[in-house]
């Protein structure tokens, strides 16, 4: 630390005002002001401009504390380094605006269930699993979340200023009985109303308010997110429901049976699409759904700084990599999609050189015009779509999600193929499917390069693997299970495989890998990959002004899943923040200043969710432990990483 006098009350304020800062406790910074105050009237020059940041990396937790390793566990530092040489250090917590389960202020005086699940008319669905312990089913699964704020918010009981979050719920697990809940409810997405204290930064919750989704049909398993840069909140809509095998379907059933009160009303061309949410000045959300942007696996999907193209995730096995150029900016109702087809070597060295992409046209569409394809059209009325081979010429054989198809598009149905059967039309034309749980999409403006996680590097990927094929430009001689991320360079200049302009100076014209992940032999705790690199990397999200790449773990392979740095400058990787064994890390997001304090958002899923593999040498030690943490695993939190109140010091 540099040795500087003590600052001025005026001279703290500024230093407070030009650094990327935390949240800190509301001790901190008014012991801070307070010792400021009385110091004297000192005219030493506070520490000059910001120039860079770092994380310490803190130590993987241990049976050793096994209280740590059922909780989120904080133990890592973010070191600011000033242009005049001076240091300054934040010590870490962990904040969370709620455990979902809990009772809410609703904003009128009342309290709403956090994370509860509605139907259709926004009743709540009620968990009738267990006779006598009835009640209305909540996740146990928060996800994507985006912080934001509005010009002129309207909202009541704020005594700073208005700063709102969009929390969406991917799943439940389970039900009170332990049968198995995944995808059979209609995911909940709220609008959090925060009172952001202009002394501390911290945030507190003052009204959460459920988004209606009626108009939409309801939401289908929403998984990450992305804040737009004209502030809209871009959800998602995974594994998309397999329309032309819907009829055996029985969680699709399940699903419609919770949502409309019968299992044969939902239709799935209805889910799988891209959903926006733009935030009210009173703390309430609207919601629409994007037809026109493929129906794919959506996971996390990033605009790029044009406010036109959207490079996307898609989360399964054959999966590909999407982009939409919109016609107009802030307008993602119209425009047009693309498939990358790989033109070179992929490799996962991240030594080795970048494989070039090219990009084919699937189609350009209004959401409008789609979303009454979906109303009208069955999966028979687009293609024929077989399981086993029909030894008919006029199909051809592609992959879905690890399985062979043999498929054969229906005359004139190009438009509706490639829009409401993206996946297999992407393949019929060409488009290089073959990526595993391709998850989080984030970019850095700055050297114009995006990146994808991996969550998975196995079977489309691995010649001979389960979905392999050789026209789809992947041939890795063996998988790596615990993943990586992907770096693809961006630039303008670029046509689609007609020859036809691309009008985007953001298109992705090479990729290589950038981070992985190590398998290894179980350790002593169980870890099936190396604990200090990256496992199954799944958020995404880029910080700007602290030129870091932030990676949450959806691993199992970690015992306790992780939130990683990457300093792309540096190329210094360390361990943040560690998750409840069993957990996911999620709802990443990082926001450079909101009223000029710095946030990292982050939510977990699933506590406890063991798997005998992994979990087989410390379950019996933290069932217990992370049964006593959240609601008998069927709770899990909304937060955010904070300063702790000892953390910051200025001399």
């Amino acid at each position: 630390m540099s040795n500087l006098p003590q600052p001025s009350r005026r001279q703290a304020l500024k230093f407070l005002a030009s650094a990327p800062m935390l949240p800190l406790g509301a001790m901190s910074v008014s012991s801070l002001m307070a010792g400021c105050a009385t110091s004297g009237a000192s005219t030493a020059p506070m520490a000059g401009s910001f120039a860079s940041a770092a994380f310490t990396s803190m130590a993987a937790p241990s049976l050793a504390n096994a209280a740590a390793m059922a909780t989120t566990t904080v133990a890592s530092s973010l070191q600011v380094s000033m242009k005049d040489g001076s240091t300054r250090a934040f010590k870490l917590a962990y904040q969370p605006f709620f455990i979902t389960g809990d009772r809410v202020p609703d904003g009128k005086g009342g309290t709403v269930l956090a994370g509860g699940y509605v139907d259709i008319v926004n009743r709540p669905i009620i968990d009738k699993s267990v006779s006598g312990k009835e009640r209305q089913f909540f996740s146990d699964c928060p996800d994507g979340t985006s912080l934001l704020k509005l010009d002129h918010p309207k909202v009541s009981g704020i005594k700073g200023k208005a700063v709102f979050a969009v929390v969406q719920f991917e799943y439940a697990n389970a039900d009170l009985s332990g049968a198995d809940a995944y995808g059979t409810l209609p995911s909940p997405i709220a609008v959090l109303t925060l009172d952001q204290d202009q002394s501390t930064g911290a945030l507190s919750l003052v009204k959460y308010s459920n988004v209606d989704t009626s108009a939409v049909q309801g939401l289908w398993i929403t998984c990450g997110s992305s804040l737009s840069p004209w502030n809209t909140h871009l959800s998602s809509e995974e594994y998309e429901p397999d329309a032309p095998f819907i009829a055996d379907n029985k969680q699709f059933k399940a699903f419609s049976k919770n949502l409309f009160g019968d299992e044969s009303v939902a239709n799935p061309y209805h889910y799988g699409h891209m959903p926006e949410v733009t935030v009210k000045p009173d703390g309430t959300g609207a919601i629409a759904k994007h037809f026109c942007m493929g129906r794919i696996s959506h996971e996390l999907v990033q605009v790029m700084p044009d406010n036109r193209t959207v490079l996307m995730g898609d989360d399964c096995t054959n999966g590909g990599l999407f982009m939409f150029v919109a016609d107009k900016e802030k307008v993602l109702s119209a425009g047009t999609l693309y498939v990358a087809k790989i033109q070179g070597k992929f490799s996962i060295n991240p030594s080795d050189a970048s494989a070039k992409l090219g990009w084919i046209k699937l189609g350009h569409a209004t959401s409008k015009d789609i979303e009454k394809l979906a109303d009208k059209l069955k999966a028979s009325d687009i293609m024929d779509v077989r399981l086993k081979d029909p030894a008919d010429a006029s199909f051809t054989q592609i992959f879905v999600n690890g399985k062979a198809n043999w498929v054969k598009l229906k005359p004139g149905m190009e438009k509706a193929a490639a829009f409401l059967e993206t996946h297999r039309y992407a393949a019929l034309m060409g488009g290089s499917l073959a990526f595993t749980k391709m998850e989080g999409t984030t970019v850095n403006i700055k050297d114009k390069v995006a990146y994808s996680a991996l969550a998975y590097i196995q079977d489309s990927m691995v010649k001979g693997g389960k979905g392999w094929t050789a026209q789809a430009g992947i041939t890795l001689d063996k998988a790596l299970l615990a993943g990586g991320v992907l770096s693809h360079t961006l630039s303008g200049g670029q046509v689609d495989h007609t020859g036809a302009a691309i009008a985007s100076e953001w298109v992705p014209a090479a990729m290589r890998t950038l981070l992985t992940g190590e398998d290894i032999a179980p350790d002593a705790l169980g870890n099936l990959a190396h604990p200090d690199k990256i496992a199954n990397p799944d958020n995404l999200k880029f910080s700007e002004k602290l030129r870091t790449l932030f990676i949450g773990e959806d691993s199992g392979m970690h015992v306790n899943n992780f939130l990683w740095a990457y300093n792309v400058d540096t190329k210094q990787l360390s361990r943040v923040m560690s998750v409840p064994s069993g957990a996911e890390a999620t709802g990443l997001g990082a926001v450079d200043d909101m009223n000029g304090w710095m946030y990292i958002t982050s939510n977990f899923q699933h506590p406890g969710d063991w798997s005998k593999k992994l979990h087989g040498k410390v379950q019996a030690t933290l069932d217990p432990l992370v049964r006593a943490n959240y609601k008998d695993r069927f709770g899990a939190a909304v937060g955010y990483l904070t300063a702790d109140q000892t953390g910051i010091k200025l001399g």
